[in-house]
């Protein structure tokens, strides 16, 4: 029997009909976390999941720029396909687009029936079966901050932030967002069903922070990437831009990508909370904790995954760039916040709001396996206000370095899958030599005039 003719497919196609909703858009995330898709009319989505939509595998190798990115199956292999098909049970209607739905799509390489190498759905999936086979399954939660823009075409970038309000960290209402975008964007998001559940306003000006509830791994990171989309989606409706760089202004601080990480054990019980156990956790969380500071260099790769996202770090801006933990201590990398019990968790705050949620989700579950299964206890928690270089190691302090410690921790990387880690080293390591390559407004402000 194929697709069109099975109950749940033609379950769907009326349901939406009779919704009004006559298009489903198909999406997935590329390599860096940005939305692929193609528009389906209605009355060929069946056809669509028994033949899949074909696009080309090289849109993973493809730059923000359009640039096509030698990578190993790619271009050195004429251009192939991937195939993608329609997951139904993600299926929601986008609030914004009247008669218009948006599901995700499962991508495999029409030559091995297998997922394709560099999907980061996939690698998300593969990763926490990996933590199911040793009786983990993880619960994340993400939070995510971004900067909304005003065109300005007179100024060199082109845009200018939506508002200069200062000192309205932590708020909401008009004393921070005199149009109600917040209100608005929550508002809509609510009708996606992705798990919204508040926001504010942030530490600098024209910068938001929306939360999303806490749920498993993969589901975390779907909403994470739907998420990021629509706030993108939103903007543009409004002439305005969204962005999740990492710092996108040099008078401002950056936008952080955290993540709470907990496991329920076989038992749906948290596996990280010990009332006996030192500073109230199990032995499981301290040996995860122990493994994401072990594997910290290599994860900064994934959490912080472009050449801006190296600006965001430094002293006194609240994203770590020291490798530690502390007890409830926003300056450490790692905070573990004071609930215990069915709360009990880990905050990474090490990622920036460009990093790829699939990616940042599977690396960070990685390292806290390698962790568990190493079985080794982390150092001493970070007292006081960190920041402090004679007490903890630093993390890479730019994208260069931190492509090396994903190469070089061979333990993660096979965790990963080597065919992942090679196109996402070969497809970043061209970003630094174009980036390396290009004349920088700096530099022609600094040498020009004087030189």
């Amino acid at each position: 029997m194929s697709a069109s003719d099975t109950p749940p497919v033609r379950r769907h196609v009326e349901r939406l009909a009779a919704e009004g909703i006559d298009v489903v858009r198909v999406t997935y995330p590329d390599l860096i976390g940005t939305e692929r898709a193609r528009d389906v009319l209605l009355d060929q989505l069946p056809s669509v999941c028994d033949h899949g939509l074909a696009f080309c595998r090289a849109v993973y190798h493809t730059s923000p720029q359009g640039d096509v990115v030698p990578v190993a199956g790619g271009l050195d292999a004429g251009l192939p396909d991937i195939c993608v098909r329609p997951d139904l049970d993600t299926l929601t209607a986008l609030p914004w687009e009247p008669g218009v739905a948006s599901c995700l799509g499962d991508v495999t390489d029409p030559a091995t029936g297998r997922p394709a190498p560099e999907s980061p759905r996939d690698l998300l999936r593969a990763v926490v079966d990996r933590c199911r086979e040793h009786g983990l399954r993880p619960v994340v939660g993400p939070e995510l901050e971004y900067f909304l823009c005003e065109a300005a075409p007179d100024t060199p970038a082109g845009w200018r932030r939506y508002s200069d309000a200062r000192g309205v960290v932590y708020t909401a209402g008009l004393r921070a967002d005199g149009d109600n975008h917040l209100l608005r964007t929550l508002r809509l998001l609510r009708g996606m069903d992705i798990g919204v559940s508040s926001g504010n306003h942030e530490f600098d000006g024209s910068q938001f922070e929306i939360n999303l509830t806490h749920g498993d791994a993969l589901t975390a990171a779907d909403r994470a990437f739907r998420f990021k989309a629509a706030v993108k989606e939103l903007a543009r409706k409004e002439s305005r831009l969204a962005t999740f760089m990492a710092k996108p202004f040099n008078d401002a601080g950056g936008s952080g990508f955290h993540l709470h990480l907990s496991c329920l054990d076989e038992r749906d019980e948290n596996a990280f909370h010990d009332p006996a156990g030192p500073y109230g956790l199990s032995a499981t969380a301290r040996h995860a904790l122990a493994g994401v500071l072990a594997h910290a260099p290599a994860l900064a790769a994934l959490a912080n995954p472009t050449i801006n996202s190296y600006k965001r770090f430094g002293p006194d801006t609240l994203a770590p760039w020291l490798i530690d933990w502390g007890l409830d201590n926003r300056s450490a990398m790692v905070r573990v916040p004071p609930e215990r019990g069915s709360a009990a968790r880990l905050e990474l705050r090490l990622g920036d709001a460009s990093a790829n949620p699939y990616l940042l989700i599977a690396g960070t579950l990685a390292a806290a396996l390698l962790g568990v299964l190493a079985g080794e206890e982390p150092p001493a928690p970070l007292e006081g206000y960190g920041y402090d270089v004679t007490k903890s190691p630093v993390l890479p302090t730019n994208l260069p370095a931190a492509l090396d410690a994903l190469e070089a921790d061979a333990a993660l990387a096979d965790l990963l899958g080597k065919d992942f880690t090679a196109s996402y080293l070969t497809y970043k390591r061209d970003e630094v030599a174009r980036f390396h390559r290009h004349v920088t407004d700096w530099e022609f402000t600094e040498y020009a005039y004087h030189l």
